[in-house]
């Protein structure tokens, strides 16, 4: 017997076969319910597969800015700057000229031009001579942008010598070449007690390493040792001093951008070079803070820690944006706040 369709106000309920039950009719409601859910997954799988292969073929693609061609015409610049130089420093090396220290200075401030740095500079720098400067270290660009201001010789360790083309290039700046392995700090102080004695001003790491940007390491004292020393009988004159990268292409230079610059942990030289030239203009801010006696501290730890207070707070100042604004500045451009 056949079920009457029932109405009411809210609309009319199926009408069943003659040979189905409702039961059997509520069953096959809920078997045609499963596979049509099943068949929305199976959609959703495929859908989603296919998500993942364009957004795996998206991750592989490497992030690539600025243009091949920039990096090109700097690279060719760069390189034959230097091939052009390099004999004549050999020349003034070998004679002993002070003007093997004035040249770097001439070759530092084109490499920043062609590299496209806006160098910011903040506070006043050391008149005294000799002079150690105590800088944090981001990358190996640190070295044209503090070589372009001041007519100084770097610290670096000995690992650097060894490197192509750089070592060269090292050697020829007078780099002072220290072990900073433990145990060798005595030799590292009478080593550079003799470029202090020459009036030579020295430019020092003391983090031992390179960073991110976004912060200084801290600094080992033993690197400092150099301080104790006393040229000509009189105290050395200590400048502590921050370097940070606070801008791109008139821009702000974010936490996650500031690695295109930092050269750190187990980047290669050679493809970090190459990305950095293909950037466009590079705001670089560098503060100079007050000039300080090492003879003024009790102890070699307490100078280290004064320096790195000071450091530490102008580049965290720096990449606040709290110094160095972005105004415009001449491309290669020194500018004195």
């Amino acid at each position: 017997m056949r079920a009457p369709a029932a109405s009411s106000g809210m609309g009319s309920v199926e009408a069943w076969p003659p040979d189905v039950t409702p039961a059997m009719a509520v069953a096959d409601r809920s078997q045609r319910n499963d596979r049509q859910r099943a068949a929305q997954e199976r959609r959703l799988a495929r859908q989603a597969a296919a998500l993942a292969k364009v957004v795996a073929a998206d991750a592989a693609e490497p992030i690539s800015l600025g243009s091949s061609w920039l990096a090109s015409w700097r690279m060719a610049f760069y390189i034959g700057l230097t091939l052009s130089l390099m004999p004549v420093q050999l020349l003034l090396v070998l004679l002993r000229s002070r003007a093997a220290v004035r040249l770097p200075l001439f070759y530092h401030r084109l490499c920043c031009r062609i590299f496209g740095f806006d160098i910011r500079v903040i506070g006043d720098i050391s008149t005294r001579q000799p002079t150690l400067y105590v800088s944090n270290h981001t990358s190996y660009l640190d070295i044209p942008v503090l070589g372009s201001i001041l007519p100084a010789c770097f610290v670096a360790k000995t690992e650097v010598a060894s490197w192509p083309a750089f070592g060269w290039l090292a050697r020829l700046q007078r780099t002072v070449f220290v072990d900073r392995r433990r145990g060798s700090s005595h030799q590292q102080r009478d080593q550079l007690q003799k470029r202090l004695d020459a009036g030579d001003n020295l430019i020092l790491f003391p983090e031992g390493t390179s960073n991110d940007g976004n912060r200084v390491l801290p600094f080992r004292s033993a690197l400092l040792s150099v301080a104790e020393a006393r040229p000509h009988g009189q105290s050395l004159a200590v400048q502590p001093v921050s370097i940070s990268y606070v801008g791109l292409n008139g821009l702000p230079l974010g936490h996650g951008l500031r690695p295109l610059l930092a050269w750190y942990g187990d980047m290669t030289l050679g493809g970090h070079l190459w990305t950095f030239c293909r950037l466009g203009r590079v705001r670089v801010v560098v503060e100079f803070h007050p000039v300080t006696d090492a003879t003024a501290f009790a102890s070699r730890k307490e100078l280290t820690r004064y320096c790195l207070d000071r450091v530490s707070d102008g580049v965290s100042r720096a990449i606040a944006g709290l110094t160095g604004a972005l105004s415009p500045v001449q491309s290669g451009a020194v500018k004195k706040d």
